[in-house]
């Protein structure tokens, strides 16, 4: 992403929605300015602002005007008034961080859109994660504060570690998964980041899940039943998992 300096005219409401803090307005230019070493490519400035087609000349020169009076001409807090940001052409590594953080981005082995959990929402007719497994997912920096791949790196060293079987088997037996919620726990508690842990398991046939439930309340967790898929797709491991069902927790 890139900030066209000759449309800029540094209100700074783009400072705010940055998650990570890569945007600033520099003090000498006066213009906002995006610090490349620091963005992710996540698009929420160019996405989360609305955004107007003021002339900056004529922005600039009201602004003026008014500090003479000491008034205020500001736009409103959720616009870019002049519709300063640009897509830029991504070059590694900066393309690969779009793909990890633009939820808007196509991502390459799903060919669809949004940083995919497809393990979780095609389990009803994979049965990947089968009766007595449970699968986890682990997401970093959402909502809105944003990652660094060594953060994923020091959670990754931990659960390899632990034996952990990563994707395409990111799951474990339904004995481990105390053992593993207080792992990701502890090494949360080393990275300066938010960790959101999402479980994967199977419901019984009357589409109730009371195995890993029981677990996780045990350790103070309040559920909030995610999602559960109910075999609609299509079946690519025989007729008896087109009619299992699939509970997500998180």
């Amino acid at each position: 992403m890139k900030i066209n300096p000759d449309k800029c005219v540094a209100c700074g409401n783009c400072v705010y929605v940055c998650p990570m803090g890569a945007i600033y307005v520099d003090p000498i230019l006066k213009r906002a300015t995006i610090d490349h070493n620091e963005c992710v490519e996540c698009y929420a400035c160019f996405n989360g602002l609305s955004t107007e087609h003021l002339n900056p000349t004529f922005v600039r020169t009201i602004r003026r005007l008014f500090q003479m009076a000491r008034l205020r001409f500001d736009p409103e807090p959720d616009v870019c008034p002049t519709a300063a940001f640009e897509p830029d052409e991504l070059v590694w590594p900066r393309v690969v961080r779009r793909a990890f953080s633009d939820p808007r981005a196509t991502h390459e082995s799903t060919g669809v859109q949004g940083r995919g959990t497809e393990e979780v929402k095609t389990n009803d007719v994979t049965d990947r994660v089968k009766r007595g497994e449970v699968g986890f997912t682990i997401e970093f920096g959402r909502p809105g504060i944003g990652a660094w791949f060594r953060d994923i790196q020091v959670m990754t060293q931990a659960l390899a570690i632990a034996k952990v079987p990563f994707e395409k088997k990111n799951k474990v037996t339904v004995d481990r998964v105390e053992e593993i919620i207080h792992l990701v726990q502890e090494v949360e508690k080393q990275i300066d980041t938010v960790v959101a842990l999402g479980v994967s398991t199977r419901c019984d046939q009357d589409g109730e899940e009371n195995v890993v439930a029981p677990i996780l309340e045990r350790l103070g967790y309040k559920l909030e039943r995610a999602k559960t898929n109910t075999g609609l797709g299509r079946v690519t491991n025989g007729k008896e998992a087109a009619y299992k069902v699939e509970l997500a927790t998180s």
